[in-house]
């Protein structure tokens, strides 16, 4: 069951490439496509059927909607430049324990930490907050959440190579 969960997000995202950036049907599905998000893991667990497959699936989904989103809504927002550069820092951060973790280990680490939740929540809310809340400060406010996440994910990265 999770993993159909799964599937209908990474279809619910497809579909957002059809509807126009901000409309009713685009915030309908993009609702629907983070409540699967949240409620697959949480089945999986709850039934028992946690997989390798499912939690590859589910990274799968998660790029599927990450790339979505951007192709949807990057084109239709007024980012700063201190904001594009800000979010580079972040991803060459990340990029970097990735290495560490893939170099040190010979395999990915996944971090699946609390800071790292919390991050993906906000990001998943600020596109439905741009209406009310000027997209500089919102923004700013998820950059931070997001550096201090990448500097702790990097720091148990660290721990889980060193142990």
């Amino acid at each position: 069951m999770a993993n159909i969960i799964t599937g209908i997000r990474i279809l619910l995202s497809v579909a957002l490439l059809f509807c126009p950036a901000f409309s009713p049907t685009f915030y309908a599905l993009y609702i629907a496509a983070g409540f699967s998000d949240i409620i697959d893991g949480a089945v999986a667990r709850k039934t028992g059927t946690v997989s390798e497959f499912g939690s590859r699936l589910d990274t799968i989904a998660d790029i599927v909607f990450v790339a979505v989103c951007l192709i949807k809504l990057l084109p239709v927002m007024h980012i700063p430049g201190w904001l594009y550069i800000w979010i580079a820092t972040i991803a060459m951060i990340k990029v970097t324990n990735i290495a560490v973790g893939f170099f040190r280990q010979k395999e990915f680490i996944s971090v699946h930490s609390i800071m790292n939740k919390v991050t993906g929540g906000m990001l998943f809310l600020l596109p439905l907050t741009m209406a009310t809340i000027d997209l500089r400060y919102s923004s700013a406010v998820v950059c931070v959440v997001a550096t201090a996440a990448a500097i702790q994910e990097g720091y148990l990265v660290k721990q889980s190579v060193m142990n």
